[in-house]
This record gives structure tokens, sequence and C-alpha cells, in this order.
């Protein structure tokens, strides 16, 4: 079977085919978070798309490069800086550290390299001087330095390969010393920006004097420095085509570091825009979510993830705090299932149904079409309960469906339940019992309540022990007691 994927560059789904000689190696990278705040649910939809192709490019065999970059200097970091008066360095590692523990929570793996703008000024240097001298790039009187749409445009080059753009309506020839502008604007954008007295501290030496690079150029020479001047593989939401992207593919061609033939980016990967509960996400409209308020309103992050998964990542989501109650009901379908199967299977683990993973691959490999393996995955998760209620799933057949979850979950990355986040139920021995604990690790005095209450059923003090599982339930805990001992289950 053979990934295809939507090309945002020629507006095609084309068979993926990497740079790589071999056929194995591929670079991604992921334009990540301006550390100048909280990151919303809305960036998260991206890193998770990120996440999950990664995830499933790894699980077909790809020996995948990931890169996703860190800006940490720009100007909505500048104006923070300056109105809160903490130096830039401390300001976007608060920001940074949260994010960090944000994918944890999220479950997304680690990517091989996080680049910061700020350790990267010689590269960013090195590329606009590059520009200076193929006379795509210039400095103006104030000491910026720009990028010549014109120069780039009568060079050969196109300007407007992600987008269309209409230039006959366009404003030629202006400057735009901001990082992001709109498309009616056909402007020049600044490479460098000279120092201005309102950056104070946050300024660089360079040839062109003091000040600090523009948004777009960071991310050009950090790719390219960790993953050559061909990438097979560059990801963003869909906000970032223009001008971000569209920017980047400027002036990194423009600089010809290619070989000849050869692109800077060969497949651009768009995410679509996430609404909140119908409407654009807006602090003024009390419907934006960063990933600790949904945290603290009692959902957990495997809960996010699978909802921010459930779509087609080029669909417009609406997410909703009803949807998020509906992920925690399909997570105990799926948790109640693989656990009695893993009764059944005396928690081993064989080899996965070729055919089940052969249709949850054939609905991926369309374009990442999640949605579809979702439909996979619930058909055979009903298959599985069937048989289960029969009594006919065999030793071998439990077996086989947990290899098969454990397969599938390589790629969707839920780690729900310990149950899903090994290979077998987490045993938790207490007073002699095992306790299958099922959800989230419970907190230090909810084992302290349990082990009590298995304290008394050893002693038959069962009062004693319907008292404490009441106690359990109004902390938020079930216990379900079955033929294989005691199961925690989190309401």
């Amino acid at each position: 079977m053979s990934l295809k994927i939507f090309n945002t560059l020629t507006r095609t789904v084309e068979p993926f085919v990497p740079l790589d000689s071999g056929g194995k190696k591929v670079g991604i990278y992921c334009c990540g978070p301006t550390v100048h705040d909280f990151a919303h649910i809305g960036n998260y939809r991206t890193f998770l798309f990120s996440d999950l192709l990664r995830r499933y490019l790894e699980f077909k065999g790809y020996e995948v490069q990931h890169v996703m970059n860190i800006t940490d200097v720009e100007d909505k970091i500048i104006k923070r800086v300056r109105d809160t008066k903490i130096p830039r360095r401390e300001y976007t590692k608060k920001y940074e550290a949260a994010f960090l523990e944000d994918l944890q929570t999220l479950n997304c793996l680690r990517p091989h390299a996080m680049p910061h703008a700020t350790e990267h000024i010689p590269e960013i240097i090195s590329l606009i001087r590059k520009l200076i001298d193929r006379g795509m790039a210039y400095q103006a009187s104030d000491g910026s330095v720009y990028f010549s749409i014109e120069k780039y445009t009568t060079s050969g080059y196109r300007y407007g390969q992600l987008v269309k753009l209409n230039f006959e309506q366009m404003r030629p020839g202006e400057r735009v010393s901001s990082d992001e502008y709109d498309k009616q604007s056909l402007a020049d954008f600044a490479l460098w920006k000279a120092r201005a007295p309102e950056d104070g501290d946050v300024f660089w030496e360079s040839p062109w004097g003091q000040g600090r690079p523009g948004w777009h150029i960071e991310c050009s020479a950090m790719s390219m420095k960790l993953l050559g001047p061909g990438i097979d593989l560059h990801l963003g939401g869909e906000d970032l085509i223009f001008p971000h992207h569209e920017d980047e593919i400027a002036q990194s061609e423009g600089a010809a570091l290619q070989p000849p033939g050869q692109r800077f980016v060969k497949y651009w990967m768009h995410g679509a825009h996430l609404l909140v509960e119908g409407k654009k996400m807006s602090k003024s409209l009390g419907n934006f979510f960063t990933l600790r308020d949904l945290l603290n309103k009692g959902f957990t992050g495997p809960e996010v993830r699978y909802l921010l998964l459930r779509a087609h990542y080029r669909e417009t989501f609406n997410f909703t705090v009803t949807g998020l109650e509906g992920a925690r009901s399909a997570f105990q379908r799926i948790d109640d299932c693989l656990l009695r199967v893993n009764e059944v299977a005396q928690g081993k683990v064989g080899p996965a149904s070729p055919s089940m993973l052969a249709d949850f691959e054939a609905a991926l490999d369309a374009d990442l079409n999640v949605s579809a393996g979702w439909a996979v995955i619930f058909a055979w998760i009903r298959e599985l309960n069937t048989k289960l209620a029969e009594g006919s799933l065999s030793d071998m057949d439990s077996q086989a469906a947990l290899g098969t979850w454990r397969r599938i979950n390589s790629v969707l990355g839920l780690g729900t339940t310990q149950l899903l986040r090994s290979e077998a139920a987490q045993v938790n021995i207490l007073g002699g019992t095992p306790t299958m604990v099922l959800g989230e690790n419970p907190p230090e005095e909810i084992m302290a309540l349990l082990e009590q209450r298995q304290a008394a059923r050893t002693a038959k003090d069962f009062k004693r022990a319907d008292a404490l599982r009441e106690e359990l339930r109004s902390k938020g805990w079930l216990i379900e007691d079955t033929s294989k001992g005691p199961r925690l289950k989190h309401l």
C-alpha cells in the first residue's frame, strides 16, 4: 500500500515518495509555537496532526527526522517583554516549558530537534548575506534588510505558489516590517529588522548593524540547517500559508541552495482551522481554551487528543465540550472491551491481525484519513464485544487483538489507560489481590482508600468495605469486583 497526501503546492493528492534515494529517510519540519503565551487548542490541532503523520510514517517503516522550531524572538514577544519588563529569555522559557508539558500531556512524541531562533543567528545572517549577494535582498535607509519581490519574480521565480494571488489588484513595491500581513500587499518583507528604541535589549550584532531577524527567515535558516536545502514535508496550520510559508519558499529558493530541479519543500501539508462551539475562537466570546483550561474542567489529555484526532486534518473541525464528553464515553467503550479481551488473553500479546492492520492502513494511506481509520476501529470493537458476549473469543484471537491494538495505538498515541499504554493491564498488588486500574493513574489518596478497602474485605469487615467503596465513588472512582480481582475505574 502507498501513502498519498494532499500537497498544498500542487493542490492535488499525490503519492508520497521521499527525496532519499533509498526511499526510507524522511525529513519533517513543523512550524512550532511562538512562546509569548500559553498555546491554545487550535495550535494543538496542528501539533497533533504533525504527531499523527510522524507516527504513521514510522508505522510504515520510514526513518523520520522530525524538527519543530521554537520561535523565541518575534513581534509579539518583543511587545510582551516591553510590557512586562521581564527579560526575553526568562519570559519565553516560562511558556516554552508550559508547551513541552502540554505536548507530554497530549502524548505527543518529542521532536528529534527543537531549534530556537535565537540560537541560530549566525545561520540567519549567513542566509541573508546569500540573498544580498544574489541581488534578492537589499538594505534600506534605516539599516533593515528586505527581500525584493520584484527581483525574485524578474529572475524567473514565482511568488504565489501556495496561494493564488491577484497581482493586478495588489500594491507592489511596498515594504512590510511586521511579521504578518494580508494578501492585499505584494510587499517586500523584512529579513533583518534594525534595532528600534522599543526593542530594548532584544538585539544582535550583524553586518547591517544592531537588530533582530524577521520571523520568516528564522524558519528557512533552521530548517535547512537541520534537514538540508531540500525537505520532504513542511507542516503547519492553514493560517501560515500566507505570508509565512510563501515567504519561506521565496527566500529559501531565492538563495539557490537546492540542487538544480529540486524544490525547497517537496510536500506542503496544512491543517484546517478549528472552531470552538461553532465559532472562531475568541477570548471575548468566552470560547478560548488552553489545554490547561480543559484539564481544569476535569478532562484529560488523552480525551482532548482523541477529539482533535477524530476529524480529517484538512476539515474545519468544531470543538465542543459536549464532544469531549463523548470522547470520554468512546474511551470507556474501548477500555472496557480491551480489558475483557485482556482477561481472556491472560495478559499475553500475540501477533497483530494482518487483515485488521490492512484495513486501518488503507484508511490512513488516503491522505491520513483518520476518520475512516476510526470507523475501522469501532467496527472491530463491536465485533470483539459480540464474540466476548457469545464466549467465542479464543485465547489466540484475544492475544492477536491485544497485538493489533498495540500496533494501531502506536499511530493514534492515545495512551488512554494503563492497558492501552502497555501490553497488558497494570497490576497493583494490594493485600495480595490484583487490582486492575482502568483510566488515569489514581492519586495517592485514592490508592490509600483502595488499600484500606482491600484490608477490610480481607478482614471480612464488609460494612467498612462498602463505606470505603462509597467514599471512592464520591471522589469520582468506581470499584468493580470481578473474578480476576477488583477493577478501579475513573468516572
